[in-house]
């Protein structure tokens, strides 16, 4: 990661800061026919992630999910997701809040490219994850695949 995406990062995370007391996310774990998650690595922060990001004003947090889907990895939502939990990351700020939903039903318009934002996403076995899964994915897929108790931290 160079030095530009990772000051990038830290501006983003600031600018949330001061226009937001408290910050909302959804994030999806999408789960395909043989089991397979989709995670994705930004150009911005280090690691792979379930794809996801924040809740915009006037929006709701199956909307935000909608349209993150859809932006990150060209998936079209199908049916209701469902959803998993809501965590409290303190990981960047002690404001921060995550709902995961569960996506079984859905429809992908097609590869999502690399850009700015996305560097690349794929489906992966969960016991063949890529180097630099973050724990918040692994400790999430434990309590959905493995019936793990669910956390209250991201």
């Amino acid at each position: 990661m160079s030095t530009w995406q990772k000051w990038r990062g830290r501006i983003l995370h600031l600018s949330f800061r001061l226009r937001r007391p408290m910050t909302l996310g959804a994030q999806g774990v999408v789960i395909d026919r043989q089991q397979r998650v989709l995670l994705v690595r930004h150009t911005y922060v280090p690691g792979w992630h379930f794809p996801g990001g924040g809740v915009e004003a006037g929006e709701t947090i199956r909307e935000a999910l909608a349209r993150e889907l859809l932006e990150e990895a060209n998936i079209e939502v199908q049916g209701t997701p469902q959803l998993h939990g809501i965590f409290f990351n303190d990981q960047n700020s002690r404001r921060d809040h995550v709902a995961c939903f569960i996506v079984r039903h859905y429809h992908q318009t097609g590869l999502r490219a690399p850009d700015h934002e996305i560097a690349e996403t794929g489906f992966f076995a969960p016991h063949e994850l890529p180097e630099g899964t973050t724990r918040a994915v692994r400790a999430r897929l434990a309590e959905i695949l493995e019936n793990q108790p669910i956390a209250e931290k991201w």
